[in-house]
């Protein structure tokens, strides 16, 4: 699969929290840091997404009494999912991991999403509405970009969504697989059908080292 400069690397909320250790953990998180940065090497444009809530958020169980993380509610715009609290503005658990340093450096944008607190958001492109836009898209076609390739946590919500949003906006998605990681078997399958379904084709990324 060769890369073009009409190709962006997308590098999905690779964060301390994510990782290891952190608020809301992916096991293997941190493992993928230097595939990303070795991904990141092949690509002339490379753009980082970062969660970046503030403690009111809505998504966060700690503010919605008597509710666990991993349980739904209804909101504004439909179901959502509660979660530990996790990425606060500018708190060491919404720093970049320090392994993935390098591609974060080589990154045309960072776009920070998730900051209404009346709104959560996994998606690059747009908050859990589906309707606010974050500039992802206009920053793509601005720069020629015609397919992205994703790589990043979690493969099942933010990788995901990022991915569907990209085909819905014109794009060509590819999920770089080996340089994802899940939260749940679960989720994972129904990610993976997704994609399918929406035709975003899923790549080792042996094809593009």
């Amino acid at each position: 699969m060769k890369i073009t400069a009409t190709d962006a690397l997308l590098v999905i909320d690779a964060q301390n929290d994510f990782c290891e250790g952190g608020a809301l953990a992916v096991q293997g998180g941190a493992g993928i840091m230097p595939l990303i940065n070795r991904l990141a090497e092949r690509f002339d444009a490379v753009i980082a997404t970062q969660d970046w809530h503030t403690p009111d958020q809505i998504s966060f169980a700690s503010n919605h009494e008597g509710r666990a993380p991993f349980t739904e509610i209804d909101v504004a715009y439909g179901r959502q999912m509660l979660w530990p609290d996790h990425c606060l503005q500018g708190t060491p658990g919404a720093d970049f991991h320090p392994d993935v340093a390098p591609a974060v450096v080589k990154a045309l944008a960072v776009v920070r999403k998730g900051y209404n607190p009346a709104v959560d958001s996994y998606s690059g492109f747009f908050e859990n509405d589906h309707r606010t836009a974050t500039g992802l898209a206009g920053l793509l076609r601005d720069r020629g970009v015609t397919r992205v390739f994703l790589c990043g946590l979690a493969y099942d919500y933010c990788v995901r969504f990022t991915a569907e949003d990209a085909v819905r906006e014109g794009f060509e998605a590819v999920v770089i697989e080996d340089a994802c990681r899940a939260i749940a078997e679960e989720t994972a399958a129904a990610a993976k059908a997704s994609f399918a379904a929406l035709g975003v084709v899923e790549v080792a990324a042996e094809r593009l080292l």
